[in-house]
């Protein structure tokens, strides 16, 4: 069982290579907006039941997945560097699956804000992002989020030896999957 978290800021491309990572290995793809977009709608006025809710679903996947004989999944995540809370809970998510003898390997997403803006709009991310398509309310909440919390890690600050950052400012989605590929072996 292998799990490969993919993290960056808004708009890095996190789904996109994971979907391009999910055609070349076999993998299966849990991007982060599977259980957002879930909940969001119906519990828009309700934030902390919208969390609840995300979380429970998310942590009964984990689990079902991690002892289901399948070769393994890649999930995206939006981690705040900043905050012991996410921390905690990559630590916990890796725990899942190293507790039933899984590996996980740790992908790190970077570019510019100017290109993450462009991405924000693309027709793949609003094709599987219902909550993205009101792009106004996208954008403020980009904004929003990237003045609270610090969205790539410091040079050294991620401690797991199956790590790789990858600046995929200038390169086409696939290419960054094929290099998460060979590094890790999948």
């Amino acid at each position: 069982m292998k799990l490969v978290i993919i993290t960056g800021p808004h708009a890095v491309g996190k789904m996109t290579v994971g979907q391009e990572l999910e055609r070349l290995t076999g993998l299966k793809l849990f991007h982060n907006h599977m259980t957002i977009d879930m909940v969001c709608e119906l519990f828009a006025n309700m934030p902390s039941e919208r969390m609840r809710l995300t979380e429970l679903f998310r942590e009964e996947i984990f689990k079902s997945f991690a002892k289901s004989g399948e070769y393994g999944m890649i999930f995206t995540y939006m981690w705040a560097f900043d905050s012991q809370e996410d921390w905690d809970y990559i630590e916990h998510v890796k725990s899942i699956f190293e507790d039933a003898e899984g590996e996980v390997y740790f992908v790190e997403l970077e570019a510019g804000r100017d290109i993450r803006l462009e991405r924000n709009r693309t027709e793949n991310r609003l094709a599987n992002k219902p909550s993205k398509r009101d792009l106004a309310r996208s954008y403020a909440l980009f904004d929003r989020i990237e003045k609270r919390y610090r969205l790539n890690s410091l040079p050294g600050e991620i401690p797991y030896k199956n790590y790789i950052r990858i600046d995929n400012s200038d390169m086409e989605p696939m290419e960054a999957a094929e290099l998460i590929k060979r590094k890790f072996a999948l």
